[in-house]
Order: structure tokens, then sequence, then C-alpha cells
């Protein structure tokens, strides 16, 4: 008989069909003449309960199994008198694995950070198993948003020469012997293996706008990496962006596009996730719920960066960061815009451009540059973009300005010197979109493996 999933099992409701599940037992309780068995197979949120009779041949064996074990059951839904709609009645168990007493997940209530040092097991568990439901229906939100809206996906690469944010915080990729080297020599990369420096890609932004300035609309989803020497429970070394690249779009059409993509995500968790949202509001997030309708619900509210100042400077609160015109915006002043000012999502423009990336289009008065941060409550930023500069010489001084190698950016400046085309973009760090979602407060407990300081384990 062909295996049924506990999902489609309680979908569709067989009752008095026959029927094989397999699964790990969440829990196992005995009674005198038969005994209880929870079981989920990762399919779904929920449990199927399944009663044993004591006759069942090895039932003195598979009643003792512990927490975690794996079954193979076999036999007859029928209505249930508990929560659920049905449950099985067992006809035949059999044993596919057992846990040892030792087993990390018998004891409830294990703290998140012990499950971060198990991080192959902790799928396993109701919060995780939740988070990573949620997590593969946003990246099918994803890919299904954009090409309803007529964008391609492009697989941008992931080794590079070039620092596209200009942050210089790149790992190294390197066939070079180091070992070899005499302390003080100058390291020639001309001999390493792609015949210069090279490195992990902290974004596909640049590439994509390649494809964006021949094909139209575009967008990336796939891995970037940081080697920021940051702990936060906001900052990870490996993560995945999001990056839209649209062709003959200023500024506002890709905020708006960046609003309907947050709102767009959301929805399509509470269609399909709806069950794992109530389970990660009752234990993380308070209030998680109501959050993610006030954001997919409203209008995001659109202010300057110079508005946001004022707005910062008149509040009468203290901050630990300055709010002085020219300074980068942090996390408590998103914050307090969010959450406290508009109490909703704001999208912040016209930033000053030496707080900002070499590519951005700069604005008239020479100061600011025409960019944009997505701002949601209980978090802050979620997306970053901007109009990108078009124009050829006012980029290429802007390299110059910020001491860039400008044969490396040659190809990127051929956009502009052939047939170039006003054209925007945004990027948005899928950890931090699922963060948002799920309710979880730390980065590393929405990606499957983090790697973060100090951290490489699996």
């Amino acid at each position: 008989m062909k295996r049924i999933t506990i999902k489609k099992l309680l979908e569709t409701k067989p009752v008095e069909e026959q029927v094989l599940v397999k699964g790990w037992i969440r829990s196992l309780r005995q009674s005198k003449s038969f005994c209880f068995i929870v079981l989920n197979d990762g399919s779904t949120q929920e449990n199927l309960q399944i009663i044993a009779d004591n006759n069942l041949d090895g039932y003195d064996e598979f009643s003792k199994c512990l927490i975690g074990s794996a079954f193979s059951v076999h036999g007859q839904v029928v209505a249930s008198q508990g929560k659920q709609a049905i449950e099985l009645q067992a006809s035949s168990v059999e044993i596919l694995g057992k846990t040892p007493a030792d087993y990390p997940l018998q004891k409830k209530g294990t703290s998140l950070e012990f499950l971060r040092d198990i991080a192959h097991l902790r799928p396993r568990t109701n919060t995780f198993s939740a988070v990573f439901r949620i997590r593969h229906e946003l990246a099918q939100a994803t890919h299904k948003f954009f090409s309803d809206q007529g964008f391609y996906y492009v697989n941008t690469p992931i080794l590079t020469a070039m620092d596209a944010e200009g942050a210089g915080e790149m790992f190294r990729v390197s066939t070079v012997d180091f070992d070899s080297i005499p302390a003080g020599k100058k390291i020639d990369w001309s001999r390493d293996y792609f015949g210069q420096e090279s490195f992990l890609c902290v974004t596909g932004q640049l590439e994509a706008e390649a494809f964006a300035c021949s094909m139209g609309s575009v967008y990336t989803f796939g891995p970037t990496f940081r080697s920021e020497n940051s702990n936060t429970t906001r900052h990870l070394s490996e993560f995945w962006m999001i990056e839209p690249e649209v062709a003959f779009a200023d500024l506002e059409e890709v905020a708006e596009l960046g609003a309907s993509y947050i709102q767009y995500m959301i929805k399509h968790a509470f269609n399909h996730c709806h069950s794992e949202l109530v389970f990660l509001e009752k234990h993380f997030e308070k209030g998680l719920i109501a959050k993610l309708e006030s954001v997919m619900d409203n209008d995001f509210k659109k202010i300057t960066y110079t508005e946001a100042i004022e707005i910062l400077n008149k509040s009468g609160k203290k901050f630990e960061f300055s709010t002085e015109w020219g300074k980068e915006l942090q996390t408590e002043h998103e914050k307090f815009l969010t959450d406290e000012h508009f109490k909703g999502p704001v999208i912040v423009t016209d930033y000053p451009k030496d707080v900002k990336a070499f590519y951005m289009k700069q604005n008239s008065d020479g100061k600011t540059v025409r960019a944009m941060d997505i701002l949601v409550p209980g978090i802050g930023e979620i997306i970053g973009g901007s109009q990108r500069e078009d124009d050829f010489e006012k980029l290429q001084n802007r390299i110059t300005e910020m001491g860039l190698d400008q044969d490396l950016y040659d190809w990127y400046l051929d956009l502009r010197r052939f047939g170039t085309v006003p054209h925007s973009g945004f990027g948005l760090g899928f950890e931090r979109a699922v963060m948002y979602i799920t309710g979880m407060s730390n980065i590393r407990d929405v990606i499957p493996f983090h790697r973060t300081p100090g951290s490489i384990k699996f």
C-alpha cells in the first residue's frame, strides 16, 4: 500500500478507509488495554492520533518506544471523539527506527540556543518545522509574484572580483598556498586561479542590471556573503537575497513594487501556513497575526530621509545613535518611525549620497541620491533599493571619487555607454523577511544551517 501523508489525510478525511502512514512519535501514552500514539511526518503542523490495541503484534516493544522513534502504521481511519475530526485505528505497527534515552529532544522546553548547536535535529521540533514550512512557502511566493509580474529569473554568479557595495566585507576565494609565501612578501594575484583577486559575492545586483538592460524585468534569488564580524540577532555571514531589477522604472515604481511584494508574501503565508502562524504567535510573538495584518491591509507611508530626521529630532525621544542629518538611520530610528510615529510601514527616500553605494542615481541637489528603504513595524528595514545612475559620466566620476578600480567596473559602465536607460531595483534579505513573518527574534533560527563568526559546524 502506498503511504499517504498526514497532511493529505487530514484534508481528505477518508473515514472507514484503510491507509498507511509513516512518521515520528511526538508523544506516546499507555492506557490499560491500548496506547495513544501521536505521529507527525513533517508534511503539516498538525499531528495524527493513532489508537493501537494491546493485542497487536509487537505491542510490548513499540508501546515502550520513546519520542522521536519512527513508525510505519497501517490502519482504518475513524471519526474522532477528540479535537481532531479523524484518528487512526491501527491494525499493525512497525518500528522503523528507535531513539535511545539520550536523544537530545526528549525533554520539553529545550532552548533555542541549545537547538542551534544541534541544527541537524531541530527541524524535528514543532517550532522549526513550522518556521521552515513558512520559509518554503515564502520562497514559492517569491517566484510566483515576480513571474506573474512578467519578471525573468536570473542566476547571477557567486564568485566575483568586485566589491559591489564598497564596504570591503568580502570573503576571499583563492587557491594560493599562503604558507609558502615568505612573510612580508606581496601576493601576486595574477598567479591565482582566476588570475586576479576573487571573492564570494555580496550581491547579484550588478549582473542583474545587465539582464534588465536587455530583458526588461528580472530578479535574482540566491546566496550572498558578508565577512562583517557581527554577532547580532540580525546578521549572518551567508544569507539569501532577492533582487529585482527593472528597466525604464524610476524609484517610485520599484518602491511600489517592493510594498506589493511584502504584502503578497504575507497573504501567501496566511493562505498556506495559517496553523504555523497561530502556533508561532502562541509561543513566540504575541500579536504576530495582527501585526502582519496591519502591513498586509494598509498603505505604506512615504517620507524623505530629511523628513525622517526632522521627525526624530522633534520626537523628544533619546536615541543611542545620533539623528544628525547625514548619518545612517539605525534600527532604533527605523522602529520609532514604524512602531511609534506612523504605527505602520514606511518608505523612506532620498538619502545622503555619502552613506550610500556608488551606483545610486544622484539628485540635482548634489547631496542626496534616489535611494529608498522600506521599513516595517517590529523590525525596521526589510527592503533597500534605489534608482540606478544611468548617466555614464556621473557614474564614472562616482567610481573614481570612491577609489574603486575602474577596470573592474568597465563592463558595468558599458551598460551606460550602449543604450542607457533609467532603471531601478531593490534587495530584500530573505531571512529578514522570514524573521518578520514568523515572529522569530534571531536570524539564526530562520535559516537551516547558520553561518556566523566562529560558527560553521554543519
